[in-house]
Order: C-alpha cells, then structure tokens, then sequence
C-alpha cells in the first residue's frame, strides 16, 4: 500500500518547509498563502501528528536577532548511565535551546551536547559554570561559535498551485 499524499497536504508541506512566518498569526498566513482556510491547515497537522507523521512544530530563534551576541556548543563526556538525568537537567536551563546525545569515538568522549545562548563570551562561560555545578559534571569543553551558517530546510515539495485545493 502507498503512503499517498493528497494535493491539500502537497500545499501544506510545500508552505510549512519552509518554516513558520514572522507574523502575529503564522497559521493563517500560511494558509491564505495555498488558498485554504486555516481550520484545513490545523487539521492537516492534526492529522500528521496523530499518524507520527511529525512530532511537533516549533519556530527556530535567531539568538543574535534576539540579542544573544554569543552562543556555544558545549560538549559534555557523562557516564552512559547518568546521560539522561544530566540531560534533563541542562535542557531546564533557560539559556540552552536544545540538548541531545550522540555517540562517543576513541578520540572524542563527548557524548552529551547542549547549545547555550548569552549576550557574552563571559555569560555563556558563567552559564556553564552553573550548569556544571547543578549536574556534577566537571568534564566538558564550550564550542564558541565563530560564524553562524545559514539553516536551510529540506525542500520537499517545490511548486504550490494556490488555485486547485481538493
């Protein structure tokens, strides 16, 4: 059996690829861009959600548009059966957007990462000096990032036919 997808969920998948809009009222805009109303685009992702089609949606920051003048990575080496606990502690921190594990190579012990946003060199050092203190991990190195490359989405669909919404 194929997993299919209909035109109105072309035209929704064409719009949301390329992120929610800078507006008061991201949904709508989006909708009005494919030519459906907004309660065909709510039920669209409704739909994608309880399928698992997608996990959540969420806007991306820009930390220095925001007034964060410094961001790093800092890469922490946690025992593997405190991994999860650590993490859930340095993700409460406010200035951390997102926290993750990956895998650790023989050269490289880090195994727990966190991007941490300040306006400085100096906060963002400060900060992980807290979040080292409030989880007991000691071993860990701050990444500063130097230059912030442009994210750029998958594009999955790429032509949106406002005019046929079956």
């Amino acid at each position: 059996m194929k997993n299919e997808i209909s035109d109105i969920e072309q035209k929704v998948l064409a719009v949301l690829q390329h992120g929610l809009p800078e507006s008061q009222s991201p949904f709508k805009d989006m909708a009005e861009k494919i030519g459906i109303d907004t309660g065909q685009l709510l039920a669209v992702l409704k739909d994608w959600k309880q399928q698992g089609k997608i996990r959540r949606i969420g806007a991306i920051v820009n930390h220095f548009k925001a007034g964060l003048g410094c961001g790093a990575m800092v890469v922490w080496h946690v025992e593997p059966e405190r991994t999860e606990e650590v993490g859930k502690v340095l993700a409460e921190f406010e200035e951390v957007s997102h926290a993750y594990e990956r895998r650790t190579y023989e050269n490289w012990p880090y195994n727990l990462y966190t991007m941490v946003h300040g306006k400085t060199e100096e906060d963002v050092q400060q900060i992980v000096q807290r979040m080292s203190q409030m989880c007991g991990v000691s071993n860990y190195r701050i990444l500063v990032t130097e230059k912030e490359l442009k994210k750029v989405p998958p594009i999955y669909v790429t032509q949106i036919d406002a005019k046929s919404t079956e």
